[in-house]
């Protein structure tokens, strides 16, 4: 039976949205989050920036110590070989390579350095240097692929899959497709190339989440895999992407798929947590409206609907806000006398903040956690969370690597 996958792409797409920023420990926050709800795949970009590598390593580490359940780490790069060579030191075993389809990135982003036939030529070019390295699954993103005439497409996806490519990426550059047109396109495009085809929805007119579901629908009218493409809270650059749980909620709520598809081992009860936390950590407050985890997602006051949701909350009620998880009441936004650690706290706050998470740590690894704790609240310049103590108190071995020459 064919499966929808989750490759969520807020550590690349999200955390390029201009006027927010997130911390490598925030980046890595992410991967847990997502781990822990099951997402298949988690992407970040330009994997061998200077900036990067020590994230990168750091995660890599902490996935193979089984920090991150059973998301895969990927890394997002330019369809060019060069590119391809500088990302497989790391050890990723799973890549994305990007370049514009489109006859208008062709014309008036390459201006004469490309055209159509160099475009596949250098692509598959990249795709067959990271398939002879031994990348496990390679996806070739067609940038602006709504944008993009179907022949050419077609060409340029074939091109890929006989390279070696996996999948091959359709990107709605710039939010301007339809659901209607996408779940065509995407059924029509996998029969013919006869591998996966990813959405890679902005959210310019609003549609992202819709298109993002109607071309994984496309998919599994073709026989294939979905593979979707997501942003926690719908962040990303302009408009935003697709909301990674608005996608999940729409496939679980608002489409029989019994016998048509498996959504996966998805535990939404860490929706909330990480919903609230991106919030917090990105600085972004979440819309009353957002799906699922806004103040008003399941709040009720007009007349009809506070008599209907008293008798049975399902008369207004699409899914049960249980579901979704607890709400956070992290130490660190306790009020009154509080006792926090952080940058410039001492061992006494600090041990006395972890004891009361009932959060143990060996000894040998007290001093470690504790300079850790120091660096991190540095770092990202605001408190940290419950949950951020604990993945630094339980793995702070692999989390050194995120400073390398600090700790020594």
């Amino acid at each position: 039976m064919p499966r929808i996958h989750f490759l969520d792409v807020t550590n690349r797409d999200g955390v390029q949205t201009a006027r927010v920023n997130l911390s490598k420990f925030g980046k890595t926050m992410v991967n847990f989050y997502l781990g822990k709800l099951g997402v298949t795949q988690s992407e970040a970009g330009f994997p061998f920036l200077f900036h990067e590598v020590p994230y990168l390593k750091a995660n890599l580490a902490l996935a193979k110590a089984g920090a991150f359940g059973d998301l895969r780490l990927s890394g997002w790069t330019r369809a060019v070989p060069g590119d391809v060579e500088a990302s497989l030191p790391l050890g990723l075993e799973h890549l994305n390579l990007s370049i514009s389809t489109s006859d208008q990135m062709i014309v008036n982003k390459f201006r004469g350095r490309l055209d159509r036939a160099a475009v596949i030529e250098q692509m598959a070019a990249a795709t067959r240097a990271a398939r002879v390295a031994g990348v496990l699954t390679i996806g070739v993103n067609a940038e602006d692929g709504s944008r993009t005439d179907t022949g050419y497409l077609a060409e340029f996806a074939t091109a890929a899959r006989e390279a070696g490519a996996d999948r091959v990426r359709y990107c709605d550059t710039v939010g301007g497709d339809t659901p209607w047109r996408i779940r065509e396109r995407f059924a029509s495009l996998a029969t013919t190339v006869g591998i996966p085809v990813e959405t890679h929805c902005h959210n310019d007119l609003g549609m992202a989440v819709a298109n993002s579901v109607a071309g994984a629908l496309g998919d599994l009218d073709a026989g294939h895999d979905a593979w979707v493409n997501t942003c926690v809270n719908g962040i990303g650059e302009r408009a935003g992407n697709a909301d990674l749980l608005s996608c999940i909620l729409a496939f679980r709520h608002g489409f029989d798929l019994a016998g048509r598809a498996d959504l996966g081992d998805l535990d939404l009860s860490w929706a909330r947590r990480f919903g609230l936390w991106a919030a917090y950590a990105f600085g972004q407050p979440l819309p009353l409206g957002q799906p699922g985890v806004g103040a008003n997602a399941f709040a009720h006051e007009s007349g009809i609907h506070a008599d209907g949701a008293l008798k049975d909350r399902h008369n207004y009620e699409l899914y049960d806000d249980e579901t979704l998880g607890p709400f956070p009441d992290d130490w660190s936004a306790r009020r009154g006398r509080v006792v926090l650690t952080g940058e410039y706290g001492g061992k006494a706050g600090f041990r006395h903040v972890l004891d009361g998470l009932g959060v143990e740590v060996a000894a040998a690894d007290e001093e470690l956690v504790f300079r850790l704790v120091q660096l991190t609240n540095a770092a990202n310049g605001r408190p940290l969370t419950d949950d951020e103590l604990r993945l630094l108190a339980t793995w702070p071995h692999e989390l050194a690597l995120l400073y390398p020459g600090q700790l020594s």
